[in-house]
């Protein structure tokens, strides 16, 4: 399982960039933006599961990356990853990080992401 920490840690380590909290009513939404033209490649939520449609009553943590369209639906399996929260949803998915068994495929992810959004 993958932590917001270890997400930050990542990023930080092979992108330079360090999560900024741009939502005064959602403290704990952690953008994550190229330094060069602010744009977010990928952003980390806590939120309820039902607003997923998952089960659960405690929040967890999802982290929403940019990806390309032809490849979103075969990544989205119902379970840790899903169509893009409050995202378009073509273009964007979210992962459930509680339920990611491969950090190499979240890294990977996260780089497309990156590339995707320069």
């Amino acid at each position: 399982m993958l932590t917001r920490e270890d997400i930050f840690k990542h990023v930080k380590e092979n992108f330079g960039t360090s999560p900024d909290y741009p939502f005064r009513k959602f403290p704990n939404y952690a953008a994550l933006r190229h330094e060069s033209n602010e744009k977010w490649y990928g952003l980390v939520m806590n939120i309820l599961p039902e607003k997923l449609g998952l089960d659960g009553n405690d929040e967890i943590d999802i982290l929403n990356l940019k990806c390309p369209p032809e490849i979103s639906d075969s990544l989205r399996n119902g379970k840790s990853i899903l169509p893009g929260y409050h995202m378009d949803k073509e273009n964007w998915i979210s992962l459930v990080l509680e339920r990611i068994d491969s950090e190499k495929e979240v890294y990977n992810l996260i780089e497309q992401s990156f590339n995707l959004t320069k």
